[in-house]
């Protein structure tokens, strides 16, 4: 009942732990996907090596969390080692990014036998080198990027978009023309800002992050309704997700899967097991058949 296909890969469930939560570790994927996941996204690695922002990174707030990583990874190369190591029976997909359409290309075809489908960041809101979302902001970069990724590997390959921007579904469009296979929206939402009251300074050493959480959700339901309505391609809804009614919400709205992040620092990996059984039951109320039956059904009300 819950089992879904994604671009042509089977998932057992249409969830899946969102980019950057679980870092690239494969004890912590593998852990993921035991825990019910219907498949992993690692953290966004690139071609080289990155250290990323100093401590602090992260800062609670109301209605989520703001934070400021810099995409710190070890570079693709290590980030093979622990994709060898990843179960072969789980649907892996690799979130990479990068400052130029070759550094994405050059990445996504080193990892291509590795995973089942690859995701591209174009947009971070606290990246460094000009890695983030001012590459998701502008729609001609976008697509240059979209296409060389696509020139180079067989794979399905999704883009991740960025919410600040004018007119989103622009963007969208811009990647489906550039033949992607596949859209998640949205990323965290910011930048934004938390100031230490004692001391007067942000509480983060780069000062400003991404927002996100339960207070980014409607936001993201809203470019999940609007995009798919324009577009051909499926959508991957992510943002805010803490139980299964919100999910129900991203399907409503237009999202064939969804991914989840935050919610896993309140609720631990159990949230996956937890949502895929009340969706289950939920479905089963309403007498839904299959996943497919519910994405975009607010659409046809």
């Amino acid at each position: 009942m819950l089992n879904i296909e994604l671009c042509g890969i089977k998932l057992r469930n249409p969830t899946m732990v969102a980019a950057g939560i679980m870092g690239s570790m494969a004890s912590s994927l593998n852990w993921i996907y035991d825990s019910g996941a219907g498949a992993i996204v690692t953290k966004s690695f690139s071609k080289e090596p990155n250290k990323g922002y100093s401590n602090p990174t992260s800062v609670g707030v109301t209605g989520g969390i703001i934070n400021a990583i810099g995409l710190s990874n070890p570079g693709v190369e290590i980030i093979k080692k622990e994709l060898n190591l990843i179960k072969k029976e789980i649907p892996k997909v690799a979130s990479i990014y990068g400052a130029s359409p070759d550094d994405f290309a050059y990445t996504a075809k080193e990892v291509e036998d590795l995973v089942d489908m690859i995701e591209l960041n174009v947009s971070c809101p606290h990246a460094m080198d000009g890695c983030g979302a001012a590459i998701g902001q502008d729609p001609d970069l976008t697509f240059k990027i979209v296409r060389a990724v696509k020139n180079e590997v067989s794979i399905p390959v999704l883009v991740k978009l960025t919410p600040n921007v004018t007119s989103i579904i622009d963007i969208a469009l811009s990647a489906e023309k550039a033949e992607c296979d596949g859209i998640t929206l949205i990323n965290s939402l910011g930048p934004g800002m938390k100031i230490d009251t004692e001391t007067a300074t942000p509480i983060l050493k780069n000062k400003v992050g991404g927002m996100s959480g339960p207070a980014i959700k409607p936001i993201a339901i809203r470019c999940v309704y609007d995009v798919s309505q324009v577009v051909d391609v499926p959508v991957m809804g992510v943002g805010g997700i803490s139980d299964y009614l919100d999910v129900v919400e991203f399907l409503y709205a237009g999202a064939s899967a969804v991914q989840i992040g935050t919610a896993l620092m309140d609720k631990g990996p159990q949230i996956f097991n937890e949502i895929s059984i009340n969706l289950e039951n939920f479905m089963k109320i309403h007498d839904f058949k299959s996943i497919d039956e519910m994405v975009g059904l607010t659409h046809r009300v």
